[in-house]
């Protein structure tokens, strides 16, 4: 594997699948600017080689992610009020790290989120342990979603800090899982295992932890393998469907297909009929 600039991703190539793993297992690969800055790097990678036809991100050790990394913002100036001068070079230290925060947003980790989404090939989020925070958003960011079934999701943004669902997660659990359950989740910030957030829908599906290599691999043969025109066209309708009518989704769907049948279909027919598998060409 290859450590992209800030050293807290690693990243690898085998066979057309781009492993994008996030590497702060000391910190439940808790986010900062430098792994989100990593992962886009490594998703500008993606988007530069031909070869890669589908990328798996995932987190080392025993967490997918567990969220912003709060070091910096985790202490008040002085908690007993005194305005001293070591309280008020703690105060500025806080005020520092809370201006950066809200930067750091704006110019970091929504364009890494935009960069996921807007991948130019298809995206799997191997959740092996907590997706926390905006971990959840990090993992709802991809296209699909594996998790074991001892990982868990958790909004912990409002009742634990005092503020929204950020990196997406606002968009992505209404449009996953109905607005009640976003409510719940967003506001009450109970955990959510895995094997409950399949059924809800919020994820693809959930394993035994010892078949989620397998799950992952055979989602990813599938996707690497297939019309990267139509997995394109696929991941666009679907994501912005919500903000069409049924009518105008039928003339979507229309202008989609005058592309892909002459593109594909005699030859998806023809390996339908010949029991094998389809080589497109794209």
């Amino acid at each position: 594997m290859e450590t992209m600039p800030h050293g807290t991703v690693q990243y690898d190539v085998n066979e057309g699948v781009a492993t994008v793993l996030l590497d702060r297992p000391e910190t439940l690969n808790s986010m900062n600017d430098g792994l989100m800055l990593d992962i886009q790097s490594a998703i500008g990678r993606v988007d530069t080689d031909p070869s890669v036809g589908v990328v798996v991100l995932t987190g080392a050790g025993r967490a997918f992610c567990a969220g912003a990394d709060l070091n910096g913002l985790g202490s008040s100036a002085d908690p007993t009020g005194d305005s001293g001068a070591e309280g008020r070079a703690a105060e500025g230290e806080t005020e520092e790290a809370i201006t950066a925060a809200i930067d750091g947003m704006d110019t970091v980790f929504n364009p890494t989120m935009r960069a996921i989404r807007h991948c130019r090939v298809p995206t799997i989020a191997r959740v092996n342990g907590a997706a926390a925070g905006g971990g959840l958003g990090l993992a709802l960011a991809c296209d699909v979603a594996i998790a074991a079934d001892s990982a868990f999701f958790v909004a912990t943004f409002g009742p634990r800090l005092g503020i929204v669902p950020d990196l997406g997660s606002t968009w992505s659990l209404p449009n996953r899982i109905g607005q009640a359950r976003a409510m719940g989740m967003a506001m009450l910030g109970d955990r959510v295992p895995a094997p409950q957030a399949a059924e809800w829908g919020m994820i693809w599906k959930s394993v035994p932890d010892d078949d989620l290599d397998a799950a992952v691999d055979q989602a990813a043969a599938v996707l690497k393998s297939t019309s990267s025109e139509a997995m394109r066209r696929i991941r666009s309708s679907i994501s912005t469907a919500s903000t069409r009518s049924f009518s105008d989704q039928l003339d979507l769907e229309h202008k989609h297909q005058s592309v892909l049948i002459p593109m594909n279909m005699v030859e998806g027919a023809a390996a339908f009929i010949e029991k094998r598998e389809p080589n497109f060409s794209d």
